[in-house]
């Protein structure tokens, strides 16, 4: 079983000239001890369940592009970007200019986006749920057109593009993965059945059962093999575990079917923390078979 490590927070970093090196610290940390990939959050603000809306918030891409100068095996994403922040088009721009500079390790996290305080902060337009979710197709649609050979339009309810043109190419091959975050049942993971290369379920293992069970029913309708699709999901190390205790709870989640799973970069010195907790797990988990799905 691989992990991967997620970062929410920049306000242990010690203030806006501590973010640079604190982040390059954590990198290098998490790649060492044999991370596979490190996620960032995209927003404008910081969310009120990770902090205050005013505590430090990094851009996300710019953020993933500073992390691949610093690393040289960390795969690299956004957990996830939200389709209102930016066109698709510049989207899969960003994602392969990434890709071609740290040499194949970008990867395209996207959903539906929902903060709407940062949207109305900013002043980036927020439409109605049910439209985020047609714009989200049609930008999934739009990144794999221009991922492909096909240089021409793209004509969509709400995207019109005249030319699909993405010069250099990716070096991941044949592309960059893509990853659909959230669990929605209806949609989300109907969406995710059909475009995505990996998903990340929220929820115990009880929960993620569930919603595997749901994905591999949209995989049936569209004649996709649900094995194909790498499923992720969250462990989230209480203060009183041990390294132990974090394979364990990894265990219990692949039982559910989940293949990856994640941590939140915690504490006031998460470098320091993925050293003492995470680094000595990484044998225990490495040796977990997920249920073949």
């Amino acid at each position: 079983m691989d992990l991967d490590l997620h970062v929410t927070r920049f306000d242990w970093a010690g203030g806006s000239a501590g973010i640079g090196p604190g982040l390059a610290n954590l990198a290098r940390t998490a790649e060492a001890i044999g991370v596979r990939t490190l996620s960032l959050m995209d927003h404008y603000f910081q969310i009120e369940f990770s902090g205050a809306p005013d505590d430090p918030m990094l851009e996300g891409y710019t953020a993933l592009g500073f992390t691949a100068g610093v690393t040289e095996r960390l795969r690299l994403r956004l957990l996830v970007t939200g389709v209102t922040y930016r066109h698709p088009g510049l989207l899969a721009k960003i994602v392969t200019t990434l890709d071609v500079l740290s040499q194949g390790r970008s990867e395209l996290g996207i959903g539906a986006a929902w903060y709407e305080r940062e949207h109305l902060g900013l002043g980036v337009p927020f439409p109605p749920l049910s439209e985020r979710f047609e714009r989200l197709e049609e930008a999934l649609q739009i990144c794999l057109q221009m991922w492909s050979s096909d240089n021409g339009p793209y004509a969509g309810k709400h995207y019109q593009l005249a030319e699909t043109l993405c010069v250099p190419e990716p070096v991941s091959q044949p592309r960059p993965r893509i990853m659909i975050g959230g669990s929605g049942e209806k949609k989300t993971l109907r969406l995710v059945a059909q475009y995505a290369d990996a998903c990340n379920i929220f929820g115990d293992a009880e929960v993620v059962a569930h919603k595997i069970e749901v994905l591999r029913r949209h995989c049936d309708t569209l004649g996709r093999n649900i094995r194909e699709i790498e499923v992720t999901a969250f462990v989230h190390p209480q203060p009183d575990w041990t390294s132990a205790d974090v394979v364990r709870g990894a265990e219990a989640l692949a039982v559910a079917g989940v293949a990856t799973v994640m941590v939140s970069a915690d504490g006031a010195n998460p470098a320091e923390w993925l050293e003492r907790l995470v680094a000595p797990a990484m044998e225990g988990l490495r040796a977990i078979t997920p249920r073949a799905l």
